[in-house]
């Protein structure tokens, strides 16, 4: 068995590959999504928004799918048994193929007549987007073909892929950006921009297929489907389809209720919040991705001590670098739209505060979720914890139809995020042997103090400081990131974890010494 040193070591080469990607397409999306909103335009904007997440309600079955994929690869290589590897890989290609060509017949159909009768978009703009709506389809198409070898990629930990085609990726959209915004020609914009995207994705994607090919022996296509495989995993995607669906439904399904109820500048504001949220949440997206497979090996290899620790710490670690990241925008929120955007849509300031206060709420259940998933006994969590989590949908529906404000939406989210987390706790008591006083201890009361903290400190200045721009923005983020830092390291950590980065401190300091 490898040794947990030697996990350790591959978690943090992993999670710095990702990072090393994610800090230059977080760079580049700042500047991207500022050029996009001005070129396009608001409603633009909210029309692309809206119409690329409806297509993507037609994943509510691939989503169960790839989630059992990536569970049953990863649960396999724990175990070491190649001969069932190549067995789940085939067999989940043919599926996701076949899956494939049934969600175009679906969005070709009910798709196309839902955009085109119910949705609210000016009528002169109706044409872009179903040309929108088409480059979506197959973007999306190519997209669920690739996740078996998506999934490939994550359970054999290989993040440098990840890492050096998520460049190329950056840098492929930062130019279809620049042209749109700057070429001479005229043409609509947002159509261009829609088809460039697609051509992007198909290219990407076989990049990945190719490298799968090439480095692991399970990736290659062939005519072999293992009815024992198809029972196993359809039964697992067929329960986490109700996950999904509420995941879903969460999120591009209120998104389209804010179309019907107020219309596409309200999906404007809520895709800027998504864009901030999505570029703070990769720090702790990033760590997670390199953490649970681990969690996933350490099950199927019974070493349930680790795994419980790695769960633990992975909750409480993803949180912190949430918490360290959000806090100066939860302050700032107004300053950093204005000097990122200059003019941005109503109610985008507290959209953005409202999505990253459900992200530091979200971010405690990932590696619970993880961990349910490696016991592969998702039934009776899916009908409780999905059934929660579709609660979402005719909430926001009821407080948008009592004509509470679009902010509604987020506060219902926040509240089902929290339900959900103790129900997540009662069943990993018993399916995982997870003891739930220990968590509460070790991750929600910790996390509580050091928010408590770090907040502390900011709220005090800023009532006294006068709001004078520039140098009341730059006190503010550097209070927030020093109370944050301060708050995680003295009283979020462990005495072993101080001892532990502080090592790695030192050790990084004398090699920027010596060089």
């Amino acid at each position: 068995m490898t040794s947990h040193a030697e996990n350790t070591k591959r978690i943090a080469k992993n999670t710095l590959m990702l990072y090393i990607r994610m800090l230059f397409g977080m760079l580049v999306s700042l500047y991207t999504s500022r050029v996009v909103l001005n070129t396009l335009g608001v409603e633009d904007y909210g029309i692309y928004n809206v119409v690329g997440g409806f297509v993507v309600m037609f994943s509510i079955i691939s989503n169960s799918l790839s989630a059992s994929v990536s569970r049953f690869l990863t649960f396999e290589l724990g175990k070491g048994d190649k001969k069932r590897l190549k067995e789940i890989f085939s067999t989940s290609l043919w599926i996701h193929a076949v899956l494939a060509g049934v969600i175009f017949i679906l969005a070709e159909s009910i798709g196309v007549w839902f955009l085109n009768t119910q949705m609210t978009i000016p009528e002169e703009r109706l044409y872009a987007a179903n040309w929108v709506f088409q480059a979506s389809v197959v973007s999306f198409m190519f997209g669920l073909f690739s996740t078996p070898y998506n999934a490939s990629i994550v359970s054999h930990e290989r993040m440098n892929a990840f890492a050096y085609i998520g460049i190329l990726d950056t840098v492929l959209r930062l130019l279809v950006v620049l042209f749109i915004a700057y070429t001479p020609w005229k043409f609509d914009r947002l159509i261009v921009y829609a088809f460039l995207l697609v051509v992007i994705s198909v290219f990407l994607q076989s990049i990945y297929w190719r490298y799968c090919r090439k480095h692991f022996e399970e990736c290659k296509l062939e005519l072999r489907f293992s009815k024992v495989c198809w029972k196993e995993m359809s039964a697992f995607a067929g329960w986490n389809f109700i996950g999904c669906t509420a995941g879903l439904l969460k999120d591009q399904g209120v998104n389209i209720l804010l179309n019907l109820f107020i219309g596409p500048i309200v999906n404007a504001a809520r895709g800027i919040a998504n864009s901030v949220n999505v570029a703070v949440n990769a720090f702790a997206g990033n760590f997670m991705a390199a953490l649970n497979p681990q969690i996933i090996k350490s099950y199927a290899a019974g070493d349930k001590e680790y795994m419980f620790l790695l769960v633990e710490r992975g909750s409480r670690f993803s949180f912190y670098i949430l918490l360290i990241l959000a806090l100066p925008i939860l302050f700032e929120a107004e300053f950093i739209l204005n000097l990122w955007l200059k003019q941005y849509p109503d109610h985008t300031a507290n959209f953005v505060r409202l999505v990253l206060v459900l992200s530091l709420c979200d971010v405690i259940s990932n590696t619970l979720i993880n961990l349910q998933l490696a016991t592969g006994k998702i039934r009776n969590y899916q009908i409780v914890v999905g059934g929660m989590l579709l609660m979402n949908f005719p909430l926001s529906y009821l407080c948008l139809q009592i004509g509470f404000p679009p902010e509604s939406t987020y506060m219902v989210a926040i509240f089902i995020s929290i339900c959900c987390l103790l129900l997540r706790l009662l069943f990993l008591r018993r399916m995982a042997g997870l003891s739930v006083r220990r968590y509460l201890r070790n991750v929600c009361v910790n996390v509580l103090l050091v928010s408590f903290f770090a907040v502390l400190m900011p709220i005090i200045v800023s009532s006294f400081l006068a709001n004078d721009g520039w140098s009341h923005f730059l006190l503010i983020c550097f209070i927030c990131i020093i109370c944050a830092l301060f708050s995680a390291y003295f009283i979020g950590c462990t005495k072993n974890e101080r001892q532990f980065l502080k090592r790695k401190i030192i050790a990084v300091r004398h090699r920027f010494v010596l060089k």
